[in-house]
């Protein structure tokens, strides 16, 4: 079984390596997007350009609040500070809608007064790179959020797999520029702006769904009861209620002992209980009641 501090010092470096990597990409791309914008007077860049402008926001709030997240139990917190994680999603929520709204009002004003474009082939040529750096940070953070289930870095990564695809679609509109309809930049614009309300949304649901104490999945609360079921001597469970906050899984339940078994017999077997769920859940802070039937 994987000791818990084990487990929460690969936790705390992997997330403190996503949002320092995430950070320091977006720096990047704010500037060169920022000269491919002065460059083109695209609106579908300026959309980019925005997006990135607020990931920085975000991402350096997320690395704030990760720091605070890690920090272990005490005294005033005795469940920990891993909900600072949710909340780090919630107001990147209202940064990235923000972003949104903005470019919605601009895209409009273009649409209505088509500006040509410019030097479209330093524009293609940043939106490149964006894209690369941008494929790269994605896969760092999907594997990061696959061994921690970090509620921050999902988040900071889920606008990220969408500015994979406004790169993609900005590199197009580049691209085929000459051919296209004046307002086509524009248009691309507007649908930029839905797609990252539809982002934003999806993050703002899901962070509250975890301030909420939403339960685990109901594949996850099945594991539990498989588990606990196996034990030879249990006779039942019930009362199960589960939880996340960060990094942490929280598992309370009542099991079912012989009312006959000596106190300290039900001890023992409930802490072998408790080890097996902690085997498949070494993130888990588990809380067993017992019942004599």
């Amino acid at each position: 079984m994987a000791h818990p501090k084990a487990v929460n010092s690969e936790h705390a470096r992997l997330v403190k390596l996503a949002s320092i990597a995430s950070v320091l990409v977006v720096i990047v791309l704010i500037l060169i997007k920022l000269w491919a914008w002065f460059m083109t007077g695209s609106v579908s860049l300026l959309a980019s350009l925005l997006d990135s402008t607020m990931d920085a926001a975000a991402s350096l709030f997320n690395l704030v609040a990760i720091r605070y997240a890690l920090q272990p139990a005490d005294e005033e917190h005795r469940f920990g500070h891993g909900k600072a994680e949710s909340i780090a999603g919630l107001i990147q929520s209202a940064f990235i809608a923000g972003s949104a709204a903005f470019l919605w009002l601009h895209a409009i004003s273009r649409l209505n007064n088509p500006i040509p474009l410019e030097a479209t082939e330093i524009g293609i040529i940043v939106m490149v790179i964006s894209l690369l750096l941008t494929v790269a940070l994605v896969i760092l953070q999907k594997y990061v959020v696959s061994r921690t289930r970090s509620a921050a870095i999902e988040a900071d990564s889920l606008h990220y797999v969408s500015d994979v695809l406004v790169n993609l679609s900005i590199i197009v509109i580049l691209l085929l520029n000459p051919y296209l309809w004046a307002g086509a930049d524009a248009a691309l614009g507007l649908l930029i702006a839905v797609y990252i309300f539809y982002s934003a949304g999806k993050i703002a649901h899901r962070a509250t769904q975890s301030l909420l104490d939403h339960e685990l999945s109901e594949e996850i609360r099945k594991k539990i009861i498989t588990i606990v079921e196996s034990h030879p001597e249990v006779r039942g469970q019930h009362e199960l209620r589960t939880r996340e906050a960060g990094h942490m899984q929280f598992i309370q339940l009542h099991v079912d002992l012989d009312k006959n078994m000596p106190l300290q017999q039900a001890h023992d077997l409930a802490e072998e209980v408790e080890g097996m769920l902690l085997e498949a859940f070494p993130r888990a802070d588990v809380l067993i009641h017992i019942d004599p039937v």
